[in-house]
């Protein structure tokens, strides 16, 4: 209760402050035009229509005032108002106009809220009485940014100033701390340092390609996710990355995400599509067939590339991509099975996820009862399924929260969110449950009364985009990956030339027992060597000289530590085997 208060009081802190960043504007630019400043997860942004591009000296001068203003100790105040007052007080405000006649279309109430004297905006609430509830240390404008209105190319583009809000300074420097360590973290930076993957402006935005390095790192993780599967009897498929427009035609994806897909079309003026997704694909493997109830689940896996047609400004490294992998599975299964086939994947994403040290809770994403035009089925289904996700939920004794309108369109789901070791918090893992695909592709099984029998349908995928977990976990270790999943696991350092030949053969006695091994360059110093073994975050680098080779031994240095050790290479084996099998 406690944690809900302090969440909503900060909530009302970051509100205002955006409200008097709008202030402070108008202070400077009395002609500038307002958009929207909501609350964000730290902070809050405000959009505006301006005369010039802002500089950061702007920004330090915003801030200034926005201080300055908070020190007046300016109330906070708000009313009900009608439509038509609304628009004559801001005639001059062409955004909000429009947000004014969109909210009367909705039959949305309309308020208005005033800081003391100095602003008034169109707005919902939520905010401090008074501005002496806001420390004057513990905010700061952070940036600026592009932002078309409403989020719509073909509107205006505004500028957006960015904020960092906290309750207390000293929550304010943490924040800015945990961004220093993120930048030295960046995944985008990282990889490329890594050499694990790398774009080409010849491939184009988004399309990344992997290394030997990288592609090892992909391999490890997926055959880790395979290894899980194949407990439970998974069967792997394989399909094409095309398919005729009707398939998303009656899957439903056509009518909701045609515009994010890669369209070709053939010399026979047939258009097919890139698939943005697997499950429509599955469903015609499932379908190939009558299927009796005997035979039920049916549990297909596929590792596969998909493609949607992404924005160039949305793009971001590894995660937000236009080609990535799915781990994706589909179960298809009786109704009176579903609630084993979740606990049956709820325990594969715990064991995947509990190696990387990731602590899981559960976000129960529901639709949103204000939008059922934006999901397919109807009422008693989408019920029928959220609340069996809440029972499965329970009976797990997770730790759960929900979140309204976050289903996929075709059924609600399990979302396992991880934090990371900044404290970050990602969607990771997800389970859905889908009862309306089975009903668009006419999915049954014969039952025991020899009548057809609607299924359902589990989507499952673990890590989700292999490409945006790598992001996560990249930052999250800071390159520094566990010896077990770490694309070379030691690397053989000779002193000097003539110790070459000795550490040829430890690396063909590495090689041979599947450790993932190299062996440094020639021609350099040995302090040289180390330095690059240590900046390519190698977990454990053998030197070899004259000593290691009278006792038929390597000299291990584990990465992060001073002292060494001598031990005989069979022993050396034995440890990193047992590390490749513990993935800890």
């Amino acid at each position: 209760m406690a944690h809900m208060a302090k969440l909503e009081k900060i909530e009302e802190i970051r509100h205002s402050l955006a409200h008097l960043l709008a202030a402070a504007v108008l202070k400077k630019f009395p002609k500038a035009k307002l958009g929207i400043g909501p609350v964000i997860e730290n902070g809050f942004y405000y959009d505006f229509k301006l005369p010039r591009p802002l500089t950061q000296d702007d920004l330090k001068e915003l801030e200034h005032t926005m201080r300055a203003l908070v020190m007046q100790k300016l109330p906070f105040s708000g009313k009900k108002i009608t439509p038509a007052a609304a628009k004559k007080l801001f005639k001059d405000q062409p955004f909000k106009l429009d947000l004014i006649k969109e909210f009367g279309k909705e039959k949305k109430p309309l308020t208005i809220y005033k800081t003391g004297d100095v602003f008034l905006d169109l707005c919902r609430g939520g905010h401090v009485k008074n501005t002496s509830e806001i420390n004057t240390d513990s905010f700061k404008l952070t940036s600026i940014a592009g932002a078309y209105w409403r989020g719509d190319e073909k509107k205006p583009q505004l500028q957006r100033i960015y904020g960092a809000a906290f309750s207390t300074k000293r929550e304010l420097d943490e924040y800015f701390t945990m961004l220093e360590e993120a930048k030295r973290r960046d995944h985008k930076k990282l990889g490329i340092e890594l050499d694990l993957f790398t774009f080409s402006d010849l491939v184009g935005a988004g399309l990344p390609l992997w290394t030997p390095k990288g592609t090892v790192l992909r391999n490890i993780l997926d055959n880790f996710v395979w290894e899980l599967r194949r407990k439970y009897e998974y069967q792997k498929v394989e399909i094409p990355h095309i398919t005729k427009k009707e398939l998303y035609e009656i899957s439903g994806h056509w009518e909701k995400f045609q515009d994010d897909l890669f369209k070709v079309v053939t010399r026979e003026g047939h258009l097919f599509a890139m698939k943005p997704m697997n499950c429509p694909h599955h469903t015609q493997i499932y379908a190939r067939k009558l299927w009796s109830y005997r035979d039920l689940p049916q549990r297909y896996a596929n590792t596969t590339m998909c493609y949607r047609d992404e924005q160039t400004g949305e793009l971001s490294g590894l995660s937000r991509v236009r080609s990535f992998t799915q781990d994706d599975a589909h179960v298809f299964c009786r109704l009176s099975q579903t609630k084993e086939e979740f606990l049956k994947i709820w325990d594969i994403v715990h064991e995947f996820y509990g190696r990387f040290g990731f602590n899981l809770r559960i976000r129960i994403s529901t639709h949103d009862p204000k939008h059922p035009e934006k999901y397919l089925g109807d009422k008693k289904k989408w019920k029928f399924a959220e609340d069996m996700l809440r029972e499965i939920a329970k009976e797990k004794k997770a730790d759960t929260f929900e979140g309204v309108g976050e289903a996929a369109f075709y059924g609600p789901k399990l979302d396992f969110m991880a934090k990371d070791s900044l404290g970050r918090e990602w969607q990771v893992a997800t389970i859905q449950l889908d009862v309306n695909m089975p009903e668009r592709f006419n999915l049954t099984c014969i039952n025991e009364e020899g009548k057809p029998e609607r299924i359902v349908m589990i989507h499952a995928a673990i890590m989700g985009s292999i490409e945006r977990f790598l992001s996560i976990i990249i930052e999250h270790f800071a390159g520094d990956f566990p010896v077990w999943l770490s694309p070379i696991q030691a690397r053989v350092i000779p002193i000097a030339d003539r110790h070459r030949e000795y550490a040829e053969k430890i690396l063909n006695m590495l090689k041979e027992n599947n450790v993932r091994a190299d062996m440094a360059s020639s021609g350099e110093t040995l302090g040289k060597n180390i330095r690059e073994g240590e900046l390519e975050k190698i977990p454990y680098l053998l030197i070899v000289g004259d000593r290691e080779i009278e006792t038929k031994s390597v000299n291990v240095r584990e990465r992060h530590k001073k002292e060494t050790s001598t031990v005989s290479v069979e022993k050396f084996i034995e440890r990193i085997k047992k590390e490749d099998k513990e993935k800890r």
